[in-house]
């Protein structure tokens, strides 16, 4: 029987109940969806990188031979190597692409991964296995011929096999943001392709047990001097660039999960007690025919114990398949990958059993209260709770107040609870567009400041490795630049090593130095300046000495901090020639930059850039974060709607009698709408007051999670607070409309009807 009544009152209670199994979906469907994207991003690079055996380090060294890997292998925690040449090499193609060319010794560390063709045969020296991306881009297949030009040879090979390489699931060029394939791309070769006899290696591939501390300093402790670089896995770009994207998207994953389970068991909440408050009578009429507590009990708890079940397995189902769609295809097109596909673990069935249990003890905590009530008790209506005089009261002041804000004041008091549920809903409305709006400003502001105030520039010419002197002199000449010098570095101070950016130039219109709150700075000839995000990394400050070195150079350098400069992208050194070749450092001119236009490519010169396309890059490189700030400013919004609705609906259930008297009393329907709009406008106005502190805090995860290149100081601008206010105060209006209806057609007679 009492399943019965509970089918009608879902039927009659449809839109309630059908709210309550959305949000538990919701919850559920976004917590294992972005949970889900996250971990299967982790499972996959782990998988791909223990199929293909990654390297946990690389030693860059011209001293590759026989007693050197001795040295190597009774460091004691090494486990394997394998030695490759790795050279550059310029692809026969009208644009000159920039190819990486592996000869690899057996190909068992750091392994080619085929998708196409033949496996990589280390006894073929007339076969190469290509970049699949690059391959795609220039429209080439297996069993086509391809050359490169690399340190005077030139390589003729025929395309045997296409696939990725676990070193390049990111691959972008030192000059661009994002992967162009059709400009760049890697190779592997046998050994035995080399067109000498001896093969000249230069980085030893190596898998150890130890930590990679521990490894660096057995290294030099034993072979300093005799090797350039050691760069551990969790330090090489490919793999350093894609553990920031998963750390954002866990980022991601923390926030809104919490929001809409906590919404969830809200919404719960909100219907069972305004169902319960309705059927006080049917309650009443079940305890007077013997009917036990426990059975009432058991029977209003199953209402959401199967409806948030039901909508929680759903969830678990959908999330996984439907939200990963969402990110992946951005980041298809900026990493390499041979499997994208969502994974979980246990973690997404205990939420679907605490929200089972939470949907229970809602449940039982609204039906609680009446449950312990004698039958003539349960069939009347429920007395409006008792408002004591407090010390507010008490005021002179009091009498001269309106009659609006004294009775929201006294019903506020009665019903504390409901007022905090509601505070805590617009909060997290308006802690959440403040966070996505923020991210916004934070997008814009990191790229009108690299791009705007920092680099005025318009075209960069990147510098070949073998140019001369006079065709660098005369692309300088033709557009009026200037020359700079770019180099990748390892900096370290006791414990702590990071890599970064050097940036070797003299002073110059076309780059302007910033401190951290955007003023110009000058960085005199004899001063070496840090970036302020890397120096925050190293715990370092003007006057404090750091040790650097360029990468593939053995050779450190320790030098005292003159400068702090800010750059929202690049964190590293800036100095001048002058101060490099005080160093004891060569200068070596890497690009030109020039105010000029320039859409071709000099003799010498790699590619010309123009900032037109690096803030294209820069656009196609954010798009992931374009998708968090739409999601975060939807999800927002229907928090605000949903909580406000619903906590707008238990209200009023709970002053129905109140309403009514008023009515009878010759209150108009305006002047009663006017006294919920007043209770809201307080309730939204506390919740959005405390919402900013919290928005900024979400705001300060998000750009936390953004990596170690970023410097982005989160800020809450005018605009920002108006908008989120504007939308929240909205929205809150919006809702309190939809109550007029309700108000105007309330039944005053069903209402007020007591059995006294």
């Amino acid at each position: 029987m009492l399943g019965k009544k509970m089918v009608r009152d879902i039927l009659k209670h449809k839109a309630q109940f059908i709210s309550i199994f959305l949000m538990a979906f919701l919850g559920v469907f976004v917590f294992t969806g972005v949970s889900g994207e996250y971990i299967g991003l982790e499972v996959n690079i782990a998988d791909y990188y223990e199929e293909t055996n990654l390297a946990d380090g690389w030693i860059y060294s011209p001293f590759l031979n026989d007693l050197f890997l001795e040295q190597v292998n009774l460091l004691g925690p090494t486990t394997q190597m394998e030695r490759q040449l790795v050279v550059d090499s310029v692809g026969n193609f009208e644009n000159d692409p920039e190819i990486t060319l592996h000869f690899v010794e057996n190909n068992t560390i750091s392994k080619f991964y085929l998708l196409e063709g033949k496996p990589l045969d280390i006894n073929d020296s007339e076969g190469v296995w290509l970049d699949k991306n690059f391959a795609e881009a220039k429209g080439l297949k297996i069993g086509d011929s391809i050359s490169f030009e690399s340190e005077g040879y030139v390589i003729e090979k025929e395309i045997k096999g296409l696939g990725y390489s676990p070193e390049y699931v990111f691959h972008a060029s030192p000059y661009s943001l994002m992967p162009d394939y059709d400009k760049i791309g890697f190779a592997y070769m046998s050994y035995k392709a080399f067109p000498e006899e001896t093969v000249p290696y230069n980085v030893l591939n190596v898998k150890f047990e130890d930590s990679p501390d521990t490894f660096a300093k057995l290294l030099d402790y034993r072979l300093n001097g005799y090797y350039s670089t050691f760069v551990q896995q969790a330090d090489h770009p490919s793999v350093y660039q894609f553990s920031e994207e998963i750390a954002r998207h866990k980022m991601m994953a923390d926030i809104f999960p919490l929001v809409f389970i906590i919404v969830s068991m809200l919404m719960l909440l909100t219907t069972m007690t305004r169902i319960i408050t309705h059927q006080r009578m049917q309650i009443g009429i079940l305890k007077a025919n013997g009917f036990k507590n426990s059975t009432i009990i058991l029977h209003y708890i199953s209402y959401g114990f199967f409806l948030v079940l039901s909508g929680s397995i759903l969830g678990l189902i959908l999330g996984p398949i439907l939200i990963p769609q969402i990110f992946y295809p951005s980041m298809i097109r900026s990493y390499s990958l041979p499997v994208w596909s969502s994974a979980g673990n246990m973690t997404f069935i205990y939420l679907v059993v605490l929200m089972v249990i939470f949907s229970l003890a809602v449940s039982y905590y609204a039906v609680s209260s009446i449950s312990n009530e004698r039958p003539s008790d349960a069939i009347r209506p429920k007395a409006p709770k008792v408002s004591t005089s407090g010390f507010v009261e008490r005021l002179n002041i009091w009498k001269k107040l309106s009659f609006n804000f004294r009775w929201n004041y006294r019903d506020i008091k009665r019903n504390r609870m409901r007022s905090i549920m509601t505070v805590i809903g617009v909060m997290g409305c308006s802690a959440l567009l403040i966070g996505s709006f923020g991210l916004y400003d934070g997008m814009n502001d990191t790229k009108e400041w690299e791009y705007g105030q920092i680099n005025h520039y318009d075209s960069k010419l990147i510098i070949d490795d073998n140019t001369s002197v006079s065709q660098i002199d005369k692309a300088l000449s033709d557009v009026n630049g200037a020359k700079i010098m770019e180099e990748n570095i390892e900096l370290e101070t006791g414990e702590t090593n990071k890599l970064g950016d050097l940036l070797v130039l003299n002073s110059t219109d076309l780059i302007t130095h910033t401190d951290k709150d955007k003023n110009k700075i000058e960085i005199e000839n004899d001063e070496l300046s840090i970036s302020q995000k890397m120096a925050d990394m190293l715990n370092v400050g003007i006057g404090d000495t750091v040790e650097w070195h360029i990468m593939g150079s053995d050779k450190w350098v320790k030098t005292k901090i003159d400068k702090i400069h800010a750059d929202p992208i690049k964190q590293g050194l800036i100095m001048s020639p002058h101060k490099l070749d005080e160093l004891g450092l060569n200068y070596t001119t890497t690009g030109i930059i020039t105010s000029q236009h320039v859409n071709k490519t000099y003799d010498g010169f790699k590619t010309t850039s123009t900032l037109d396309d690096i803030e294209k890059s820069w656009d196609e490189l954010t798009q992931t974060v374009w998708l968090y700030i739409y999601i975060l400013s939807f999800f927002a919004c229907i928090l605000a709607v949903v909580v406000l609705y619903n906590l707008g609906l238990l209200s009023f259930t709970e002053i129905e009698r109140e309403i009514a008297t008023l009515k009878v009393l010759g209150f108009k329907s305006k002047a009663l709408r006017r006294l919920l709009l007043t209770q809201n406008l307080i309730f939204t106005t506390i919740g959005f007051i405390l919402g900013v502190p919290l928005g900024i805090y979400v705001l300060t995860l998000m750009w936390s999670s953004s990596g170690t290149s970023f410097y982005v100081i989160p800020s809450l601008t005018i605009t920002n607070l108006l908008l989120s206010a504007a939308i929240t105060f909205s929205l809150s209006i919006i809702v309190n409309l939809m109550f007029s209806n309700k108000i105007k057609n309330l039944d005053m007679v069903e209402s007020l009807k007591a059995t006294d």
